[in-house]
């Protein structure tokens, strides 16, 4: 336990250096999946931006975080869109709610976004209302908008449940391949990589574009039906159809019913064993999200030693950090920069 609290030493990544991935652009600080967002994500030092993409009723891709849009959205205050509460199963989950592929693009252009933690981020309310909704499209041309030849900005577009999209008649794979191949995006290097907790969608989509297409990344939770992604198998399976891991953080650095770091696991090792990038999710700065040792106070919403989390993962060669923080995670990559430099 005292070595992972030491200060790091970097590891061997697989990347000329860690990526910097704006977890839905800087949440932090503006309300998630806003042009705002991104922007500043970017302006933060973000590498790549994180967009959630799902599927409306005429099979347009907007970014929301779930298909369910009250928590992320004011449709819960739009009269015109009362008759539209329902409830229905996603993902072996009871939601009720107004979902994304219950509304025309055009009805859902009418919404505007809200902050998702109003409770832990009480300064992005003052946002709500302000901001459009998104398609996907949009985020990808605000990262070209915003791309030099000295610093190209990619867009991390994150699939919300494909398989059960086509289930229900919205089938996600089948839309996103034509929209990457529209919009010009469908190489290993090109602006968009995809990345879903669903491996059979990315599957599909893998099928859809051939192995010539772009970059993906494997998504996975922190949930005992995902243990068998991550045994050695599991990780040469997902190298067949995808090019790198993106697992929750307490994969690598597991913690105890306390909130104490236990140990870091050897999954970044392995991964890059098996020749899979390691990008895990989500670097937060509020107390609510770090382990206890690196807390300063006991207010949930007050800020934390995320830097100190951050060094930890960098130092045991992860390949990028998804952040909500982006300027927090850049200011450590580059502490870590000189020695990288010199192996």
């Amino acid at each position: 336990m005292q070595a992972i609290l030491s200060p790091a030493v970097p590891r061997a990544s697989r990347l000329p250096r860690p990526v910097i991935v704006g977890h839905r652009g800087a949440p932090a600080y503006r309300p998630e999946h806003t042009a705002a967002s991104y922007d500043l994500a970017i302006d933060l030092g973000a590498d790549l931006v994180e967009p959630d993409v799902v599927v409306t009723r005429d099979g347009a891709l907007v970014v929301r975080h779930e298909n369910e849009l009250s928590r992320t959205t004011d449709v819960a205050a739009r009269p015109e869109f009362a008759g539209r509460r329902t409830t229905r199963v996603v993902g072996g989950k009871e939601r009720t709610g107004w979902f994304a592929e219950d509304l025309t693009l055009a009805e859902i252009r009418t919404l505007r976004a809200i902050e998702r933690m109003p409770e832990l981020r009480p300064l992005n309310t003052a946002y709500d209302g302000t901001f459009e909704i998104l398609t996907l499209a949009e985020v990808v041309e605000l990262a070209r908008r915003r791309s030099t030849p000295e610093r190209p900005i990619r867009v991390l577009a994150e699939l919300k449940k494909p398989s059960w999209s086509a289930e229900h008649g919205l089938p996600m794979a089948e839309l996103v391949a034509a929209e990457l191949h529209r919009l010009d995006a469908v190489s290993p290097d090109g602006t968009v990589v995809v990345q879903s907790f669903d491996a059979a969608g990315l599957q599909e989509l893998r099928g859809l574009v051939g192995d010539g297409g772009p970059t993906m990344f494997q998504l996975v939770d922190d949930a005992p039906e995902d243990d068998p992604l991550l045994t050695n198998a599991g990780l040469r399976g997902i190298s067949t159809y995808a090019q790198g891991i993106a697992p929750s953080r307490h994969r690598i650095l597991p913690r105890n019913a306390g909130g104490q770091l236990t140990g870091p696991t050897d999954l970044v090792t392995r991964a890059h064993h098996a020749g899979l990038s390691v990008v895990p999710w989500t670097l937060r700065a509020e107390n609510a999200f770090l382990p206890r040792h690196l807390q300063i106070g006991d207010d949930p919403s007050a800020l934390g030693d995320a830097a100190g989390e951050a060094r930890l993962l960098l130092g045991l060669g992860v390949d990028g950090l998804i952040t909500d923080h982006p300027e927090i995670a850049v200011s450590v990559r580059e502490e870590f920069a000189p020695v990288c430099a010199a192996a």
